[in-house]
């Protein structure tokens, strides 16, 4: 049986037609023989070309996108618009149901409101022409967008915990993210960190606060979001002053700096009773600050106070003492006297009542080889002040026959109607060598040494160090015997 014929192809369906519509339409001879006299001449038709080229489009989402097509010579060919598989436009008939896609200005493909997945490739082929096509490669870029974890924009931790923010950032190119913290620098003391996530270890009140995570990719606005931080952590308290100076007819205002998470209350005592709000006892607080403001001061309010705060997660409680005693002695003078065997100390004294007596006591400190100090022995000075109308209490005492060249150190005490105030902090001073003044950086040196007896003679070697701190050990305690003498003498 013999073999069936193949299938004819698209060219060979294009001869038989044009051989038939020879054989229907024949030519006359002389007709032939008119053209041969007149030389026919034959169309020749040439294959369609492309004017345009394939590109690459980078276009932002929601904005209009062409991409062009122009063809010479189409002729009767067919013009295809397609994304993939499938066929967008044939000629100038829309065979997308996308209302987003049209021809304009012939062939070339608009695309209104473009969106990610919008992108891709598109070709624009001329049909039954093999190899005759243009491919468009669409990228959309996408502004940031950004969501973080927690939910919600708001975190609680306990303290000493560690916490984790996340930011999931989306967008085309890959955004960059960044955290910041509002009104302050991050808890590394960096003011900005890039990542996805910021851990936070061991936290307190004071990485508490707002955080933002911004995100960036150069398409459109950066995007960012917030997320509070709230450290939960039981009341903290911190007093403005724990000794608060006053006299009977004046006010006094004692304060308490109060932290917590929960919210803390708080409530002020008396010894142990509760204070009673009242005219004369005014609570206030404002943010953090809680006030105690006593007016008219009488002798019964001196005393000690106490500010107590609590939430679920624990209490805290500072002390105070309001008293009338004078306020603690503070040193006006220079350290280096202008005179060889004489020293004037001024110091001044705080008390609403008058001053009723004054001690002041002083030792010479001896300065060894090895610039260790030794303390002599206390010489106390009982002194009568004057009063003034003033609270403001300045005095001055000249001390004469001291030796040249020589350091010493002094603390004052003094006493009103309500008792003696606290020794003052120990004050050093210095007299004139045998010529011009020691140079300061001698008596610098000097002053270190007596500063620093314990650290002076570890340096002097391990068993010169032993000796030398049981030396001034004992003189230490001798000094502290003396100065207990000292201060039995007042009344």
């Amino acid at each position: 049986m013999p073999a069936a014929p193949p299938p004819p192809t698209l060219l060979g369906l294009v001869l038989a037609s044009l051989a038939a519509a020879a054989l229907l339409y024949p030519v006359p001879v002389a007709d032939a023989a008119r053209g041969s006299a007149q030389s026919t001449v034959a169309e020749v038709t040439l294959p369609p070309r492309f004017l345009s080229r394939g590109q690459t489009f980078r276009v932002v989402a929601g904005d209009t996108l062409v991409l062009p097509c122009e063809v010479e010579d189409l002729g009767s060919y067919v013009l295809l618009w397609r994304r993939g598989a499938a066929v967008l436009t044939a000629a100038s008939l829309m065979v997308t149901r996308d209302g987003r896609f049209r021809l304009v200005d012939g062939y070339n493909l608009e695309i209104r409101g473009v969106r990610p997945t919008d992108a891709g490739d598109y070709v624009c082929q001329v049909s039954e022409a093999d190899g005759r096509d243009q491919i468009h490669t669409v990228e959309i870029l996408v502004p940031p967008s950004i969501r973080v974890s927690p939910g919600g924009g708001r975190l609680q931790a306990r303290k000493g915990a560690s916490v984790t923010l996340e930011c999931k950032a989306a967008g085309n190119p890959v955004p960059a993210v960044v955290w910041t913290r509002a009104d302050a620098a991050l808890p590394s003391g960096e003011p900005a960190l890039e990542g996805f996530s910021l851990t936070l270890e061991r936290v307190d009140r004071h990485q508490a606060g707002l955080y933002r995570c911004t995100a960036s990719n150069g398409v459109g606005s950066p995007a960012h979001l917030d997320v509070r931080l709230d450290v939960l952590y039981a009341p903290e308290i911190e007093v403005e002053r724990s000794w608060v100076h006053s006299g009977e007819g004046y006010e006094a205002q004692l304060v308490c700096i109060v932290h917590g998470q929960p919210p803390p209350e708080l409530m002020w005592y008396k010894d142990e009773l509760a204070v009673e709000p009242s005219p004369r006892r005014l609570v206030e607080s404002r943010g953090s600050r809680h006030a105690l403001t006593v007016r008219d001061v009488q002798g019964a309010d001196f005393g000690n106070y106490s500010c107590v705060a609590d939430n679920s997660l624990g209490r805290a409680k500072k002390h105070m003492e309001l008293s009338g005693r004078p306020g603690p002695a503070e040193f006006l003078s220079a350290p280096f006297s202008p005179a060889a065997d004489s020293y004037n100390l001024t110091w001044v004294v705080e008390s609403y009542p008058p001053l009723e007596e004054v001690r002041l006591l002083y030792r010479r400190l001896l300065v060894n080889d090895s610039h260790m100090a030794f303390p002599g022995s206390w010489h106390d000075v009982i002194l009568t002040p004057r009063n003034t109308d003033t609270f403001t209490h300045v005095m001055s005492y000249t001390i004469r026959g001291l030796p040249r060249a020589s350091m010493f150190e002094a603390i004052v005490q003094a006493k009103n109607r309500y008792g003696w105030n606290e020794v003052s902090d120990m004050f050093q001073f210095y007299t004139r060598g045998a010529g011009e003044y020691d140079s300061e950086p001698e008596m610098a040196e000097r002053e270190l040494s007596a500063a620093n007896l314990s650290n002076s003679a570890a340096a002097a070697g391990p068993r010169r160090a032993a000796a030398a701190a049981a030396a001034a050990l004992a003189a230490a305690l001798a000094a502290a015997v003396a100065l207990a003498q000292a201060l039995a003498l007042a009344p």
